[in-house]
């Protein structure tokens, strides 16, 4: 059923604006009714649970940040499949990002370029939502996790201050929480990846939320050496997982928009990346894997490198609301083969 009302849906949506389309989607969702979400929610296997830093996932398959950044559809997405979920990125104050369009479909090799800049509804709004389905019970089954940013205008050396106030608000009512210092799209972020920076912004999160596993999500176009010194320093302030990979501002495939590429064409880019953070780890904590996931043999192949989970966002796109619970019961297939 799903697969069909996307294949109808679809050519309509790609003739729409990307952000455009997005927000449609989006907007419908968060207004879809508990009854006919259970109704479209499709069967899924048993036997992938999985433990992530303590969280217990239904399946390794997670929705990446990015897709429901001011978390308007978090009930509807373990209907879909997924077993975690990550909202966000959400900034301290509300902010607009940058200019439109920024965001660009490649669709001939089934990728995204992106140059978002963390658009924003603010910290008091998502707090509000999560607290919502909290206060009413709504809260899925499913560990929810928020992506951490700071604010545009914040000043490199008071960054910290955004991803601590972030940690507080957040702390009570995540399931988790990730540290974004690797998006592209940011001036300046990515230079918070390096050690002194590393440690001075992910340290406070960990300490205002030590009941919670933290994580910190890495850039792939780090060298060997900077994953290996970002690793060290975010396991030495004590967090708990690290997420690999963000967007590259290489070009697996052409294209001359400016921004962040997603999907298809960067999966062995993020492939040989996830291995030197796995490396860099030696086991000590999950690694949740990302880029470039369509399909259940992606993710199998990242699963059997060694890590603990996946997560996808621009394969649901092009994939479909199905695509989640195809590749679960393909991962099982798998295993039992």
């Amino acid at each position: 059923m799903l697969d069909l009302l996307y294949r109808l849906s679809r050519p309509l949506l790609f003739s729409l604006d990307p952000e455009d389309a997005h927000h449609l989607v989006l907007g419908g969702a968060a207004r879809c009714p508990a009854w006919l979400a259970n109704r479209l929610a499709p069967d899924l296997p048993e036997g992938l649970e999985t433990d992530l830093a303590g969280l217990t996932l239904p399946t390794p398959i997670g929705l990446a940040a990015g897709l429901d950044k001011e978390a308007q559809a978090i009930p509807l997405w373990s209907k879909l499949g997924f077993g975690f979920v990550e909202v966000g990125t959400v900034t301290p104050k509300p902010q607009p990002g940058n200019p439109r369009p920024r965001v660009h479909r490649v669709p001939e090799h089934r990728a995204l370029v992106n140059a978002m800049g963390f658009p924003s509804d603010g910290a008091d709004v998502v707090v509000e939502r999560l607290q919502r389905l909290r206060d009413q019970d709504a809260w899925p089954s499913t560990p929810v996790g928020v992506n951490l940013g700071k604010n545009k205008d914040t000043e490199a050396d008071q960054a910290h201050e955004d991803y601590r106030i972030l940690a507080q608000r957040f702390c009570g009512l995540a399931d988790y929480l990730a540290v974004n210092v690797s998006s592209p799209n940011t001036p300046g972020l990515r230079d918070l990846q390096a050690p002194e920076a590393l440690a001075r912004i992910a340290g406070p999160v960990v300490e205002e939320a030590p009941d919670l596993p933290v994580f910190v999500k890495l850039s792939p176009d780090l060298t060997d050496e900077a994953i290996g010194q970002a690793v060290e320093t975010a396991l030495g302030v004590g967090v708990r997982g690290l997420i690999a990979t963000n967007t590259t501002i290489t070009r697996p495939v052409p294209s001359e928009q400016r921004g962040g590429m997603s999907g298809a064409p960067m999966h062995a880019l993020a492939k040989g990346r996830i291995q030197a953070v796995l490396d860099a780890v030696g086991g000590r904590v999950p690694v949740v894997g990302v880029g470039g996931i369509d399909t259940a043999a992606k993710a199998a192949d990242l699963l059997d490198m060694g890590c603990t989970a996946v997560q996808i966002y621009t394969g649901f796109i092009y994939g479909g609301p199905a695509l989640p619970s195809r590749m679960a019961w393909g991962l099982r297939q798998r295993s039992a083969g």
